[in-house]
């Protein structure tokens, strides 16, 4: 049984010229101790897809699916009071922007350690204990002292690693991670993906990774779904997906890698893409 199991996904906005559909029935799975990334560029619907999962959209958000469970359990059957049981211990989610998931009015200390106030019951001191804990884990420098601070004291990468510890709090089965090295230097990218690998390995989670970086898909990945306009283009193992894409958006994506320029120009998707035929979405899935 799969831990994540997902069965033509859509998720519609109503705005005020009707209705938007941000993802167009997408199915996708996650075992136990699988890393899968989830690829495509901005507005494919990546991190929709996982919002809803998480069931963090907005009121304006229809969320669908023939299926929708974690670990055998029916999210779409769900209340919002036995959602948030899971949401957070079980299943945790590393936001793309750092500084502006923390709360700037309140430190870093308290926002691990509500986590654990509300999913672990721990008192006072055991809540300090392990949110130091969690800190030296995720490669902060003075655990102890940095829990006093807010997030504008720190950098981009410290809160990056915040986050991190927020999300694995709780030991989480399934860990989703939305661009977790945006806006961040490349030594500090490495660093990140380095330390997410690690972890998923240590606690054996099943691992979701969002990202637009096919560089990031070769070095973590196990499975890629690669996303275009909310649809599901293609699925594959890594090895197949850098040797024999299927669809022509994948190939797309594949010939806009830097490594791929011809002279001083570097291709772009818009170079080789055109619409994808409805019936290569249903193919891949």
């Amino acid at each position: 049984m799969a831990l994540l199991d997902i069965q033509n996904l859509v998720v519609e906005f109503q705005t005020a010229s009707g209705s938007f559909r941000a993802v167009d029935g997408v199915s996708l799975h996650v075992e136990e101790r699988e890393v899968l990334a989830i690829v495509g560029e901005s507005g494919s619907g990546k991190s929709v897809s996982m919002l809803a999962v998480m069931g963090l959209l907005p009121w304006t958000a229809t969320v669908t699916a023939d299926k929708m469970s974690f670990a055998g359990r029916d999210l779409l059957k769900m209340n919002s009071a036995e959602r948030r049981k899971i949401v957070g211990k079980d299943m945790s989610m590393i936001f793309q922007e750092p500084m502006a998931s923390l709360n700037p009015c309140f430190t870093i200390g308290f926002q691990i350690e509500e986590v654990l106030r509300f999913h672990m019951g721990m008192d006072k001191a055991q809540r300090r204990a392990r949110a130091i804990e969690l800190l030296k884990q995720v490669g902060i420098a003075d655990p102890a002292e940095r829990l006093d601070s807010f997030p504008h004291q720190m950098s981009g990468g410290q809160c990056q690693r915040v986050m991190i510890a927020i999300a694995i709090a709780c030991n989480p089965r399934l860990l989703i991670a939305d661009e977790p090295t945006t806006a961040l230097d490349v030594t500090i990218q490495k660093q990140i993906l380095d330390l997410l690998v690690s972890l998923q390995a240590k606690y054996g989670m099943g691992l979701i990774m969002i990202t637009h970086n096919m560089g990031v898909v070769a070095e973590t990945a196990d499975r890629v779904i690669v996303q275009y306009k909310g649809r599901k283009m293609e699925e594959a193992d890594v090895l197949s997906l850098f040797e024999s894409p299927k669809s022509n958006y994948t190939r797309a994506l594949l010939s806009a890698l830097p490594e791929n320029a011809v002279g001083d120009r570097l291709p772009t998707v818009s170079d080789m893409l055109f619409e994808p035929a409805p019936s290569a979405a249903g193919a891949a899935r």
